[in-house]
């Protein structure tokens, strides 16, 4: 690669005063205030989970009106490329549409007086998308950056959050004609320039129903009991200890069932959220999670003097775990353009779009789009916008060495 041609330093510096890249970067301190404007506009258009289409189309507006080819793929996702003659290899720039919370109105994005902005989805991922859209009109109201060897892709992603499984991105890596021509993904999830996320953190998610024939707390006492029986299988699968590394987690977030105090339910359901940083720790609580469940069902069905209980099992969502390779490019340009800004950042895990082109090989890194926020999938999120326009350098500046490097570009042609 590149990087083992001359010191990675030298490169960040080489790239910092090229023409037209000097012009970007002074952009990002002047322009603030269009890139605060922006911000507020993208996240007044609401974007739940599965609901992204408005969202999409405005996205897609600023794209064209800045004069990038700009569309929407099979599955929602905005791609967009510098101009229609752009046929790859590509270094994917993405930040997800999709909020766990939307705004009912307007009014629900706001300006607090001491300039912090506030409102469902300010931050993640209103601060990803404000830094795609910036990124897009620095690179055309200034002069060209050249010596670039790839050609720079977009996308603003559906499905990130919650059950939508990553399934934009998974249409981008496995689906789409694009796909293959994509050379890295450097993903924008939050504010902050603070953190690498370069280990996926793994999840599978799953829905338990168990079932039964209900009927009177009284008169029909003895007939299997899905609540009983469910509450049974969370108890003991609950029981279960996590005390080595891997790090791992399970958490049951959800539980529905009954409708009356005298009424047996005839149904009884529950979602479980399993993570680690192994695929195979994942595993063994999903067979963890199965046992319990099973015995739960006998156990149930033996005491039962009536109608027996039946149950199934789910899976709502899987991600998958991954690292990045210790020595892949993008993450020594990313700690080299960090050391040039002066930014001090830590390695991490976490569950990002970048967890699918990571299992996949595809180099892959997640961070931060600058500025602070907090409170994420609240209504009190919020966001501070100061030390916005270093974290838009820093994405700006790997992203040239990134399409600087030729063999890392030859890569996935």
């Amino acid at each position: 690669m590149a990087a083992n041609l001359a010191p990675i330093s030298s490169l960040v510096g080489e790239a910092a005063d090229l023409p037209g890249m000097r012009e970007c970067l002074q952009w990002f301190t002047r322009e603030k205030q269009w890139i605060n404007d922006i911000h507020l506009q993208l996240c007044r258009v609401p974007a739940p989970t599965f609901l992204e289409q408005q969202r999409a189309e405005w996205i897609v507006a600023q794209f064209r009106n800045l004069g990038w080819d700009a569309q929407t793929d099979r599955a929602g996702n905005v791609v967009a490329t510098p101009d229609a003659h752009a046929e790859g290899p590509y270094v994917a720039l993405t930040a997800h549409l999709d909020t766990v919370l939307a705004p009912r109105v307007k009014e629900d994005i706001g300006v607090e007086p001491d300039g912090r902005f506030r409102g469902p989805g300010i931050s993640d991922n209103g601060a990803g998308l404000a830094a795609l859209l910036a990124i897009a009109r620095a690179l055309k109201v200034c002069p060209p950056v050249e010596g670039w060897h790839a050609d720079l892709l977009l996308v603003a992603n559906v499905g990130e959050e919650g059950e939508g499984n990553l399934s934009g991105m998974r249409h981008l890596c496995k689906q789409s004609p694009l796909g293959k021509k994509i050379a890295a993904f450097l993903v924008l999830d939050g504010a902050s320039t603070d953190h690498i996320t370069n280990r996926a953190l793994g999840s599978r998610r799953f829905e338990v129903t168990f079932t039964g024939p209900g009927g009177h707390s009284w008169s029909d006492y003895g007939v299997g009991n899905p609540v009983h029986a469910l509450s049974r299988a969370i108890s003991q699968f609950a029981d279960v200890r996590l005390t080595s590394p891997p790090k791992s987690s399970f958490n049951v977030g959800f539980i529905e069932g009954g409708a009356s105090v005298n009424a047996i339910a005839p149904l009884a359901r529950a979602k479980v959220d399993i993570r680690s940083e192994s695929n195979e720790k994942m595993d063994e609580l999903v067979d963890s999670l199965t046992s319990a469940i099973e015995r739960a069902l006998e156990i149930e069905n033996q005491r039962a003097t009536g109608g027996k209980v039946a149950v199934k099992i789910r899976e709502i969502g899987s991600r998958p775990a991954a690292i990045l390779a210790e020595h892949s490019p993008i993450l020594a340009y990313l700690r080299a353009v960090d050391s040039h800004l002066g930014i001090r950042s830590h390695l991490d895990c976490a569950s990002t779009d970048a967890n699918i082109p990571m299992s996949l090989g595809i180099p892959a890194i997640s961070i931060g789009a600058g500025g602070h926020g907090g409170g994420a999938h609240t209504t009190q999120e919020w966001f501070r916008p100061e030390g916005r326009d270093l974290g838009l350098k820093r994405i700006l500046l790997t992203l040239c060495l990134l399409l600087r490097d030729p063999q890392l570009t030859a890569a996935s042609q």
